[in-house]
């Protein structure tokens, strides 16, 4: 069956458009750079909860319910995304990391309309795309740290048995990279 791959943003536009991306405003322009910054899935960040990630060790931890491979995922925060994170708005009562106005779980739309009103053609999920290339292409990362970092799942079954850590300093020092 042919896939369809989802648009990305170019590896050489990324500079400049996170430059814009950071001016824009809204809680829809925050959540996708948390997406451009950690390359996690939209969903992941939009159902982001204050109660998953910790500060002071730089972790977001996504339970394994959250996950498309139903398997928690901790993801190392880069300075950028720290600094991201402590400069939102805290609601009280508020468990979402990035709410949507009405205090509910933004909508996939809301990224994706970011993306369109700083005249891109891609969507948040071609971020993943982007890191990917990045990291194949721009840096000497192993290729099972990247995909540790895009939380893939393990075709091989005898790796996946025997592969139980998940590199976190090694992608703490990735994503720090990538953020930069």
């Amino acid at each position: 069956a042919r896939r369809e791959h989802f648009p990305a943003l170019a590896l050489s536009e990324v500079g400049a458009f996170m430059v814009r991306l950071r001016a824009a405003e809204g809680m829809g322009a925050r959540a996708l750079e948390f997406v451009a910054l950690t390359a996690a899935r939209s969903g992941e960040v939009r159902g982001a909860r204050w109660g998953e990630i910790d500060m002071q060790q730089g972790v977001w931890t996504i339970p394994a319910d959250r996950t498309k491979a139903h398997k928690e995922h901790r993801v190392p925060l880069s300075n950028a995304a720290l600094e991201l994170l402590r400069a939102l708005p805290r609601i009280d009562g508020g468990e979402l990391v990035f709410p949507s106005p009405r205090r509910g779980v933004l909508s996939d739309m809301t990224l994706s309309a970011c993306m369109r009103r700083l005249g891109v053609q891609a969507v948040p999920h071609g971020f993943r795309s982007t890191f990917r290339d990045w990291a194949g292409e721009r840096t000497n990362y192993p290729r099972e740290v990247a995909e540790q970092a895009l939380a893939h799942a393990i075709g091989n079954k005898v790796e996946a048995a025997y592969r139980r850590a998940d590199a976190l300093e090694r992608r703490r020092v990735m994503m720090a990279d990538w953020a930069l």
